[in-house]
């Protein structure tokens, strides 16, 4: 059990698809500086303080990791690598409020480029749609789609002052032969997409990884 954690933490957790808290919940009490006492219905141990973030925090690496099944992968197969090409993929999705959430850019030889993006399984069909269309007249190869795939994360303030924990997420899903699609990365957390078929395994591997199935 982590006995405080940092609001921007159980932000990144609860975007992230971690059901604690809601988000806008958070986002008030980060707002106003109001701590929030996370305990379980089922036991009376005390819980997890949710707080500023202070010095000490970085002291625990990694705080959590959560999984998100809801996710579906597109990609647009040889593009023209050449200005304006990525505004013309994301603005129709944008003006059909599809949300996007992680983007890659593979660049090949050839003035040519693979894009990727993930977005939720519910604006999946839509935005499939739309980018065959786009695909169309970019003069794209063929797009690729994938349902059957998760998000894995570690999130944790040490990582702004401790190396090594891309390192180890990727070393812990190697180990149990877990191939990584697609890699994103903000300042206090990591996130890999993988087949869904691996989620359970993965998050259970990278508890013990940072050492999170350990009793305090």
């Amino acid at each position: 059990k982590i006995n405080k954690i940092s609001y921007e933490e159980m932000l990144e957790m609860a975007i992230l698809g971690a059901k604690v808290l809601q988000i806008r919940s958070v986002e008030f009490a980060k707002k106003y500086n109001v701590p929030i006492h996370v305990r379980s219905s089922f036991s009376e141990e005390e819980g997890t303080m949710v707080v500023n973030e202070s010095s000490d925090m970085e002291s625990v690496i990694v705080s959590g990791i959560t999984c998100d099944m809801n996710e579906a992968r597109i990609t647009l197969k040889r593009v023209p690598d050449q200005p304006g090409v990525s505004a013309k993929i994301f603005t129709p999705l944008a003006e059909a409020e599809i949300c996007v959430d992680m983007i890659i850019q593979n660049t090949r030889s050839g003035g040519e480029t693979d894009l990727t993006f993930t977005v939720t399984k519910d604006d999946f069909e839509r935005a499939k749609e739309i980018s065959h269309k786009v695909a169309m007249e970019l003069g794209a190869i063929e797009v690729l789609t994938a349902e059957e795939i998760a998000k894995v994360s570690v999130i944790g303030l040490g990582m702004k002052s401790h190396s090594g924990v891309a390192a180890t997420m990727f070393q812990a899903l190697a180990s149990e032969n877990i191939n990584i699609r697609l890699i994103s990365t903000s300042e206090i957390r990591i996130s890999c997409v993988i087949l869904a078929k691996y989620a359970e395994l993965a998050v259970r591997t990278l508890h013990t990884a940072f050492g999170l199935d350990q009793k305090k």
